[in-house]
């Protein structure tokens, strides 16, 4: 009954820690949809990296303990973090810009 016990604390905090992150992460592209770049890192710009790095290494901290979590229920990976982490990077110039591509997860996070 421990075990069972157990698990069920461990999921209650995965939940807790997936609501968490989907909060953070609404938070910073409300941001980045407002007109504050660096999030999806499509620009060089040290300003808007360093402006940026302490929400994406929050994000990345509650991802973990979430995919440790969830590892340790036997659940697959947290999807809303694989597909932020994938939404990263440079992009090609014809590209929506960075608050166009928020807006666009904001509206489908809605």
């Amino acid at each position: 009954m421990a075990k069972a016990d157990r698990l069920a604390r461990l999921d209650d905090r995965r939940i807790e820690l997936e609501a968490e992150y989907r909060e953070a992460l609404i938070a910073a592209l409300r941001l980045t949809a407002a007109g504050k770049w660096g999030l999806f890192g499509h620009t060089a710009d040290r300003a808007a990296r360093a402006a940026t790095a302490p929400v994406l290494d929050a994000l990345a901290e509650i991802g973990e303990a979430i995919d440790k979590a969830r590892a340790q229920l036997e659940m697959p990976p947290f999807t809303l973090q694989q597909e932020f982490l994938a939404s990263r990077g440079r992009v090609s110039p014809q590209a929506p810009g960075e608050p166009k591509q928020a807006q666009a997860w904001l509206d489908r996070l809605a």
